[in-house]
């Protein structure tokens, strides 16, 4: 066939809802102002930590580097006390928060109770409520089982996730009914089915869901501040405020060093994995 006889190739169809001249050039520009805005305080605090403690407002290129405020950071505070327990936190918590969503979402999803509907609204409803509304009560309870000032403290009041439940719920309702009829013709068990059809294709769900709950966790501070007393408790968010006091409220360099040091896990977390955690969520939409 010739060059002249050969159809030609189908023209892109532009996207209707894109922004054009003035409306793309405010919204390039909000962009790059926000981008700004994330971006000046944590260059801020790269600079503080890894210059002399004379660099701090002194912007000099030619500045020696060093990593003296890491080690004096790390040596004025149980850092590493904080990190175990900040890690022991966020585990137990995604660990509650998996297994009793994909049970309740399960439950939901599939099964056929009197009830389900209400159930459903009631979780929803708490998606609605402020954790800062509930703060009192939950600490009257934690004191009445005498579990203040322990980990399983602030972990309690999270290991039931209203929005992790609806998002597996969403996600089990995608899976093709005739799955679960053939697994059970087999002879499988409501658990099996649950462990062998729907776990393995919610996986981007589950990875969604759990970078989201440690990130949150690993940065919640006003409940373990309310909460904990000590050391032997204490996340890394109660930890840095703790450290960051009085006592070492004037050192920046130091100050930065410890703030670098706590948030350094998540973000290399998110360097590393930012591409699964936008597939997952593209993936784990709601359907």
């Amino acid at each position: 066939m010739s060059a002249a006889t050969q159809p030609a190739p189908a023209a892109t169809r532009s996207d209707p809802y894109a922004p054009k001249g003035l409306a793309l050039t405010l919204e390039s520009t909000g962009a790059i102002l926000l981008a700004l805005i994330w971006v000046l305080p944590l260059a801020y605090a790269v600079w503080a930590a890894f210059h002399p403690a004379e660099y701090t407002t002194r912007f000099v290129l030619t500045a020696p580097l060093t990593l003296d405020n890491f080690t004096r950071a790390w040596a004025a505070a149980p850092f590493a006390r904080y990190f175990l327990n900040t890690f022991i936190l966020v585990t137990l918590i995604l660990a509650f928060q998996i297994v009793l969503g994909t049970l309740a979402a399960y439950a939901l999803a599939r099964q056929d109770f009197w009830g389900r509907d209400v159930a459903f609204v009631l979780i929803l409803a708490q998606l609605m409520i402020m954790p800062d509304a509930l703060i009192v009560e939950n600490y009257r309870t934690l004191a009445k089982l005498n579990l203040i000032d322990t980990i399983p403290a602030i972990a309690l009041p999270y290991i039931a996730s209203a929005f992790g439940i609806f998002l597996l719920r969403q996600t089990f309702k995608t899976v093709p009914k005739e799955l679960d009829d053939a697994a059970r013709v087999e002879g499988a068990s409501p658990l099996q089915v649950l462990m062998k059809v729907y776990v393995p294709l919610a996986k981007p769900t589950y990875v969604a869901y759990g970078l989201v709950s440690v990130s949150y966790h690993w940065n919640n501070f006003l409940w373990p501040l309310l909460v904990t007393n000590s050391v032997e408790s204490r996340p890394l968010t109660v930890g840095l405020q703790v450290f960051s006091s009085a006592d070492q409220g004037i050192d920046w360099a130091v100050i930065c060093a410890a703030t670098l040091m706590t948030s350094a896990p998540l973000l290399v977390g998110f360097l590393l994995f930012q591409r699964q955690f936008v597939q997952s969520f593209m993936r784990a939409g709601i359907k």
